[in-house]
Parts: C-alpha cells; sequence; structure tokens
C-alpha cells in the first residue's frame, strides 16, 4: 500500500513540474552546469525555489538567507515516516560525508511537512541521530506550505487515519541548492523497495560536478 501511495505521490509532483526525466537539459548554450545536469524542469531552474521563512530547529525563526549560506541538499519529508524519509535523509547524510572527503562542504537540510507533530525538539532528536550537520526546519502550517510552493513539492495528510498516528503522502525529490546560484538539481529517492533510486555515492558525484562547475 506504501508503494502505491509513493508512487502516486510522484506522479502528481512530476505533473505539477511539468513533467521530470533524466534528458538533456534545454538551452544548454551558455549553461555553466551542462555537463553535470541529468534532469531538466519545465520553465527552468530558476522556477524552483525560493524565499521562505521556517523555524529552526533551535527554535529560531530563520530565512533561506540564513540556511543556505553553503551548498545545501534540501529534502521535504517528516519524522513520523515510516520508511521512505529515513531512508532518503540517511542517504543525503551518507552523500555529505563522502563529499567531505572529497573537500566539498555541504549541508543537509530537513524541512517538515507535518509541523503539528515536528516541534523543534522532535526535528533535532531526528537530525541528530542522521547526521551533526543535518539542519532540521519546522514552522506554521502557512510557513511550511509556502516554503514547499516554492519548491513545488507534494504533500497531503492521509484521510482517513488516526488523529494521532497518520501518515503523510509526499513527494520524494532531494534539491541541491547553491547559495549565489539557488536550485540547480534534483535527486530522485534513495534505492528502496519501492523501485530504483539514487545512491549516495550518485548523489555525492553529481553534487561535486556542480560545485566545480560553480568554482
Amino acid at each position: 500500500m506504501l508503494k502505491i501511495y509513493a508512487v502516486a505521490a510522484v506522479a502528481v509532483l512530476a505533473a505539477m513540474l511539468g513533467g521530470l526525466g533524466a534528458y538533456i537539459y534545454a538551452g544548454r548554450d551558455g549553461d555553466v552546469f551542462a555537463d553535470c545536469r541529468e534532469s531538466s524542469v519545465a520553465g527552468g531552474t530558476a522556477s524552483i525555489g525560493g524565499p521562505f521563512t521556517l523555524v529552526s530547529e533551535t527554535g529560531e525563526t530563520v530565512t533561506d538567507k540564513d540556511v543556505i549560506t553553503r551548498p545545501s541538499l534540501i529534502y521535504f519529508g517528516y519524522t513520523f515516516c515510516p520508511d521512505v524519509c529515513p531512508l532518503d535523509a540517511a542517504r543525503n547524510a551518507e552523500a555529505v560525508d563522502l563529499l567531505a572527503e572529497r573537500g566539498f562542504d555541504v549541508q543537509p537540510v530537513f524541512i517538515t511537512i507535518d509541523p503539528a507533530r515536528d516541534t523543534p525538539e522532535v526535528l533535532t532528536e531526528f537530525t541528530d541521530y542522521l547526521h551533526p550537520q543535518m539542519l532540521g526546519l519546522t514552522g506554521s502550517p502557512e510557513q511550511v506550505k509556502a516554503a514547499s510552493q516554492a519548491y513545488k513539492t507534494y504533500y497531503a495528510k492521509r484521510e482517513g487515519d488516526d488523529p494521532d498516528y497518520y501518515l503523510m503522502d509526499h513527494s520524494v525529490f532531494t534539491y541541491l541548492v547553491l547559495p549565489d546560484r539557488g536550485f540547480v538539481e534534483f535527486f530522485r529517492g534513495a534505492p528502496s523497495a519501492a523501485g530504483d533510486g539514487v545512491t549516495a555515492e550518485q548523489v555525492a558525484d553529481r553534487t561535486a560536478c556542480f560545485l566545480e562547475a560553480a568554482a
């Protein structure tokens, strides 16, 4: 059943973005990242990302300018997620360590889509377990929705579930965002029983390509 919902969520997001896929990036001329891209977004990369205001796991109100001070891998999920979110967040954490071995300083960011349960304290426990540098962000429902819309992610509370132990349907993309350039690439979810995915090594390799090209 979870596999069915995961596939449905990805399909909805693909439609929202106007189609995502591993094909040649449109308008490669003059694109310094042309050799790094394996994905494309209708409307170009400038259509993804933008300003947001959220609450850090430390309880401080922060903006995108406060958060994206170095290359960041941004993921939208929730801590009560039984399978996909932990896999993807752990994959991103491993990719960050692989990048550090190559001399690249990249920050993993986890933005909750379930602010009702994911308080700063809950996020701190979750992110500290996964990686010491992972930053958890929450906020009001309106703040979270605005951040989600900026990155064109999909999420919805599962109808009919227990009010305290519900699940969330959501997209499973990780976004590579650079401080001076904004969003530059996305990565599908980690390999799982639901199907093929992008490994930590692949995320590290592609991220390194973008960082070298941006230097």
